[in-house]
Formats: C-alpha cells, sequence, structure tokens
C-alpha cells in the first residue's frame, strides 16, 4: 500500500504512549495499535480528527502517501509497468487458462 500511518513518529515526538491516547481520543489501544500497524483499510474522520487534536498535528503528519511503497516492490508503479504478456502467460500455465480465459471468466 502506498499509504502509509506514521502514528508511532507522532507518538514518540509527543512524548505520549499509545495508552494514553487511546484515553484522550475515546479509541480502544487494540484500535489505535491496529492502526499504527496500519493494519486497517480505513479510519473514521471523527476519529482522525480526535488523534489530531490530542497530538496537535494536522492529518497529513499521521497519514502520508507515496507513489511508489518501498515495503512492497511488487506494488511499485515501476515493477506494475514492467508487466508484460510473458508475465501474464506465467498465469496461464498456473492456472490452466490462456491469459483471455483468465481476464474472461465467461469462457470457462
Amino acid at each position: 500500500m502506498a499509504i502509509s500511518i506514521r502514528l508511532d513518529r507522532m507518538l514518540v515526538e509527543r512524548k505520549m504512549t499509545l495508552v494514553e491516547l487511546s484515553k484522550r481520543v475515546g479509541a480502544t489501544p487494540v484500535n489505535l495499535s491496529k492502526l499504527k500497524a496500519g493494519k486497517v483499510s480505513g479510519v473514521r474522520f471523527s476519529t482522525l480528527d480526535a488523534i489530531c487534536e490530542a497530538l496537535d498535528c494536522q492529518p497529513g503528519d499521521i497519514i502520508v502517501y507515496s507513489k511508489e511503497d518501498p515495503q512492497n516492490p511488487d506494488l511499485m508503479p515501476s515493477a506494475i509497468e514492467e508487466t508484460s504478456s510473458s508475465d501474464m502467460a506465467t498465469v496461464g500455465k498456473k492456472t490452466g487458462k490462456s491469459y483471455k480465459d483468465a481476464s474472461n471468466p465467461s469462457s470457462s
């Protein structure tokens, strides 16, 4: 994912624990821990607002977007652009379907 959560950095900068933040925000430490680890698919604006208020920061200090994800080189745009039809043939070998069959489910 090209979106990174930097809650841990803000906590260190503010010299605050996750438990203290959870008390100020009104969210469980478990949920904030999942957010900090990037294990969530979304966050409510009300939660983000409360986090920003507690940490005296902007949403961009916590949530950062980058086009390339150094954590997962397979998701980097340069890696995706380099995918060729020969790479798609590999999909056919693994699934037993040709590229056309794999992209057209009605042909099964």
